[in-house]
């Protein structure tokens, strides 16, 4: 019951409203030129992370390379099978920044996977149809049968190896926010992507098979 009524809230026309993300990059960095972020609310704390999170995006859209094996995963997709990538976000979300780059190396290697980008302040509906611990958090990425937009799978807020880490990382951090993503984004750092590369080929493998 619960996965129907989740699919209810995802129809053609949000798809077709989606960003590319080309599309969602021009924005980013348009906005950032105009002193701002996604989202209504602005500050300099939010203008000052989606700064760093272009730069982020910036570099691994130009160094990011994904493993041989990660290659041969995507090319083993069935190519009778399409599928949609609706994936949830904002300029200002560090992991967002630290794995969308990613998702869309995979998804331009793949002639079976269109990506689509949308902001969840603009899609409230949507993203309380995927809480997460009963949070909206993001990014998150609901995967679709292009087809018929029936949900083969989700993916969210992070890679699976933090999200299990992330009471120890809390209690590293004290409870302090700011400390927190420090602990998560020097994570991400010192992984190189490697992780997340390895979580994805098993996650393809899974939605290919259904």
């Amino acid at each position: 019951m619960e996965t129907q009524l989740n699919e209810q809230v995802i129809n053609q026309t949000i798809i077709n409203q989606a960003y590319t993300y080309d599309a969602y990059m021009n924005l980013l960095n348009t906005l950032f030129e105009q002193g701002k972020t996604t989202g209504e609310e602005q500050s300099e704390d939010l203008l000052n992370y989606a700064k760093l999170n272009l730069q982020r995006m910036n570099r691994l859209n130009k160094t990011l390379q994904l493993s041989d094996n990660l290659i041969d995963t995507i090319h083993q997709f069935d190519h009778s099978k399409k599928m949609t990538w609706l994936l949830i976000t904002e300029g200002w979300c560090g992991d967002a920044a630290q794995n969308i780059p990613l998702i869309a190396k995979i998804a331009e290697e793949s002639n079976q996977v269109d990506l689509k980008l949308v902001l969840r302040d603009e899609n409230l509906n949507l993203i309380d149809a995927y809480l997460t611990n009963g949070g909206r958090a993001i990014p998150k990425m609901i995967v679709l049968d292009s087809e018929n937009l029936e949900v083969i799978g989700t993916w969210g807020p992070r890679p699976k190896e933090i999200q299990d880490m992330v009471p120890e990382f809390k209690k590293l951090a004290n409870g302090d926010h700011d400390e927190f993503s420090k602990h998560i984004q020097l994570w991400y750092a010192k992984d190189k992507t490697q992780a997340q590369q390895k979580e994805f080929v098993d996650l393809l493998k899974e939605w290919n098979s259904i």
